[in-house]
């Protein structure tokens, strides 16, 4: 696991990491930042942690503007010795909430959280029921049923319980698969589960941006009925599946 942390107190760097090595030893440490200024300027380079712990009060700002400066694609684990900025935390990337003195009883709980959520969401690794992917997929056309290749789709969604395929060019099609039949069988680097309505094609993705709440909202072509929303706890794997994909 790669972690960063952000504070600007070098002894509680040190318990910190000294904490981190007891509950995963070996835990790499890419690196430590006191400030918005530093922590910004990092983050830019490109790099990804697995996590990243915050000090909300830095030495030249609150770590909540970091969010404001740069684009966060990793899941954050806010430290203060205040409870007070608790909302504030839950509406950036934060999985977990750590309220000062820090013991290896809360490090653990946290780190144990994210291990839990990365098993929960992540398609893009493994996959408990996935099988060999497809290259094509029988799609009903009329009364007929045709061979559609997979790149061909640009998403897949239900409504009332009834899968329908979407191609590149617009036209729309039933499936008898169901979301989560056809995620078992899609490239995971190729297809994404949004959410309960939508499973997407990279190719497919015009654009994205960060809503209220943490939440991610798609722009995809061809244009979908209805706004495409990736949830708070599904938005951290989100970004790193693009990352990596692109």
């Amino acid at each position: 696991m790669r972690v960063i942390l952000v504070e600007d107190e070098i002894t509680a760097t040190k318990k910190l990491t000294s904490l981190l090595n007891r509950v995963r030893p070996g835990i790499e440490v890419l690196a430590t930042h006191e400030s918005v200024k530093d922590t910004v300027n990092w983050i830019r380079q490109g790099q990804t942690p697995d996590i990243a712990f915050f000090d909300i009060q830095l030495a030249d700002d609150v770590s909540f503007e970091i969010f404001k400066q740069c684009e966060v694609n990793f899941p954050v684990i806010f430290i203060t010795a205040y409870d007070n900025y608790l909302l504030q935390a839950f509406e950036q990337n934060t999985i977990h909430y750590l309220l000062k003195p820090i013991t290896e009883t809360k490090v653990r709980e946290a780190v144990e959280k994210l291990e839990r959520m990365a098993g929960h969401f992540s398609s893009l690794n493994k996959h408990p029921n996935r099988i060999d992917s497809k290259e094509k997929l029988l799609i009903r056309k009329g009364m007929s049923y045709v061979p559609i290749s997979i790149n061909q789709i640009a998403y897949v969604f239900s409504e009332h319980k009834v899968s329908f395929v979407k191609d590149h060019g617009g036209y729309v099609y039933l499936a008898d698969q169901s979301l989560s039949d056809l995620e078992k069988v899609f490239d995971p680097q190729k297809f994404f589960r949004a959410n309960r309505q939508y499973l997407i094609n990279l190719q497919a993705i015009d654009k994205y941006r960060s809503i209220e709440h943490s939440k991610i909202k798609l722009e995809l072509k061809p244009e979908t009925a209805g706004d495409v929303i990736i949830s708070k706890e599904n938005a951290v794997v989100f970004r790193k599946w693009i990352k990596e994909m692109v």
